[in-house]
């Protein structure tokens, strides 16, 4: 099972919003086939591994990171396909939480006399799948808020532009988020700020993640501006280059919404709650993009707003060796002001990279 988890990481950024799948084979203690998942429409993991096996599938043991399918989409089922290989045994590390799944991949299995066994890895496997998992049973991305801070908590001097505090190693580690994510929101503000660009850039990702295959070449994870008035600029970084650029707006500009469409961006209308877009109504709207897991990069205020909202399944917070003071701005705007309203972090891992820390915090409540 360790072996077919290898494999189905190497669909990290390529699956988009399938889940990242990968099967091996075994047969008399030798592996005879294997395969991975490599992008939507192609085949599954399952059917690379039986034709690399060839003659040798039948009465093997198939070892598959997640629950075979049972229903057609873009491929047939994946369990039809073991069981027309005549597979003896099916090693499942994740059952599908997909409602057209949920199970039924593995009763097919067994009625077919295949025999059926839940690994010990489960939690190696939602953790590959975790944006694909959250999606199937919430129908809203898994979402990413990635910051970064001076010692003192501070994240952009008081005019609001951002100065990078931290070194290479957290460059690089911020390009693996963005290369395993579909979609990376900001904010108008930090795009007025920063001119960002938001894109994927292999050569700055680590070195342990720049072979595993990837088409950021010709494709990059949807970029996404929350614009309320639509202020942005027309020759704005974030909307030149490839993929899909996205400005949401509660704005009836219709002649710069026309100008903005003109050139390939995508704007789309949302709801507003006490004036600013309505962020359940964004990330609603993502899910049925098929947007597994999303990063937000963005400025204080709207970082406050998605924790306030409990919106954040993951919060990643790097910091600097750096003093910026009490006139730079702070980290989050978040108006709290007794302790019994201060939030709660859990599920907290610190590691170092070069003279910086980062924090990854699975936990994020805003009520004690």
């Amino acid at each position: 099972m360790k072996k077919a988890l290898s494999l189905a990481q190497k669909g990290l950024f390529t699956t988009t919003g399938n889940p990242r799948v990968g099967c091996v084979l075994v047969s008399r203690g030798h592996i005879v086939g294997k395969g991975y998942h490599k992008r939507v429409g192609e085949p599954h993991a399952e059917v690379f591994a039986i034709e690399n096996a060839d003659d040798f599938a039948e009465g093997a043991t198939a070892f598959v990171t997640l629950e075979p399918c049972s229903h057609f989409g873009k491929n047939p089922p994946c369990a039809d396909a073991l069981i027309k290989a005549k597979v003896k045994k099916v090693v499942i590390c994740n059952k599908d939480p997909n409602s057209l799944v949920a199970g039924k991949g593995i009763a097919k299995l067994k009625a077919a006399g295949i025999k059926v066994k839940m690994s010990k890895e489960k939690a190696k496997g939602e953790e590959l799948n975790v944006g694909f998992f959250h999606r199937m049973k919430t129908g809203l991305p898994f979402v990413r808020l990635k910051m970064e801070q001076s010692l003192d908590g501070r994240s952009a001097i008081a005019s609001g532009k951002t100065y990078r505090t931290t070194e290479s190693k957290v460059r690089q580690d911020s390009q693996y988020w963005r290369a395993r994510s579909q979609a990376i929101l900001t904010g108008i503000e930090t795009v007025l700020h920063d001119d960002c660009r938001l894109t994927v850039r292999v050569d700055e990702l680590p070195k342990k993640y720049r072979k595993l295959p990837n088409d950021f070449d010709n494709y990059q994870p949807m970029r996404m501006v929350l614009d309320t008035h639509l202020r942005i600029n027309l020759d704005a970084r974030i909307l030149q280059g490839l993929g899909r650029k996205v400005v949401m707006t509660a704005s009836l500009n219709f002649e710069k919404i026309k100008q903005l469409e003109s050139q390939g961006v995508e704007v789309v209308p949302m709801p507003t709650i006490d004036g600013v877009i309505d962020l359940n109504a964004v990330l609603v709207w993502l899910g049925t993009q098929q947007i597994n897991e999303l990063l937000v990069e963005t400025g204080a205020r709207l970082a406050g707003s998605f924790i306030n909202q409990s919106l954040v399944n993951q919060l990643i917070i790097y910091t600097a060796p750096v003093i910026m003071g009490s006139l730079a701005r702070p980290l989050f705007e978040l108006e709290i002001d007794k302790m019994q309203n201060s939030i709660r972090l859990k599920g907290v891992k610190v590691k170092r990279l070069g003279k910086d820390l980062r924090c990854l915090i699975d936990s994020v409540k805003t009520t004690v």
